[in-house]
């Protein structure tokens, strides 16, 4: 028992040095002197929600960043590069501070600013630059503070809908009435990932229809289905008569993903032909 209490004794006088000596100290104070303009590293990386990110394939993002305070353009650019790679991305466990898009190459924009106190800064995204009417907004208010750089990931902004591109019958065709003819459109993230049947993006969970329209009334709503070919589905249908549709015809194709927040719609236009007219062939 003596020797028992001898050894807590002992255990417990040891306790204060070793508190002592851990470290609590924060890191040193900025180097630059106060009221001093210091180079401030910011990137911003555009992401399709739940996808890849932004990059060349898509013609990428415009980024804008402006002082809230007072409404100043800070910087403009584009977001240049890859998607990254999916394996990274979408299928390997990371703990949080672990980066996602940035341990393997992918698109990015990064500039530097002089800033000389904490600024408060609206950072605009907005893509896919190469499919305008898929094209979707997000913005960010964000603080940055002078020489504190951001690194990895960066400032991430999230988009969500699809690209939805009819494929068949090209825009503009001329259609001839009573023909059955088949709707042909393409469904990919805003990234241009592929959707398709046990994807990573899996469109056995994306309500994908079509729409014939006479003016702003749908006529007809068609149920599309996968052709086995990369991202596109298709549906039949039969064209109206001309004395039906005088001004033509729209076709839109829908994609909901309504667990994901996705949406995204293509329309084209096309003029009708009477039966007996057949457009010339070249």
């Amino acid at each position: 028992m003596k020797l028992a209490a001898i050894l807590i004794t002992l255990l417990l006088s040891a306790l204060p040095p070793l508190l002592a000596a851990e470290d609590t100290s924060t890191p040193p104070l900025p180097a630059n002197q106060p009221n001093e303009s210091i180079a401030t590293d910011v990137l911003v990386r555009v992401v399709a929600h739940g996808a890849m990110v932004l990059g060349d394939e898509v013609g990428g993002a415009r980024i804008t960043i402006t002082d809230v305070a007072t409404g100043r353009l800070l910087a403009t650019g584009l977001q240049r590069g890859e998607p990254g790679d999916q394996t990274q991305i979408m299928r390997t466990p990371r703990i949080m501070e672990e980066p996602r898009y940035s341990s393997l190459p992918s698109a990015s924009f990064s500039t530097t600013l002089f800033i000389d106190r904490p600024t408060l800064v609206d950072i605009a995204v907005q893509g896919p630059l190469e499919y305008p009417w898929a094209m979707q907004r997000a913005s960010k208010t964000v603080l940055l503070i002078p020489g504190q750089a951001m690194k990895n990931d960066g400032i991430v902004l999230h988009l969500y809908g699809f690209i939805v591109q009819i494929e068949a019958p090209a825009p503009g065709t001329p259609l001839v009435a009573k023909e059955d003819v088949t709707l042909k459109a393409s469904v990919r993230t805003l990234s241009g990932s592929l959707v398709r049947p046990y994807g990573d993006w899996d469109s056995r969970k994306v309500k994908i229809y079509g729409e014939v329209l006479i003016g702003q009334h749908v006529v007809e709503r068609l149920q599309m289905f996968y052709t086995g070919e990369k991202s596109r589905f298709e549906a039949p249908f039969f064209v109206p008569l001309p004395t039906e549709a005088p001004d033509g015809i729209t076709l839109r194709v829908v994609a909901a993903d309504e667990a994901g927040d996705h949406f995204g719609a293509g329309e084209a236009k096309y003029p009708v032909l009477p039966e007996q007219v057949r457009p010339s062939k070249r």
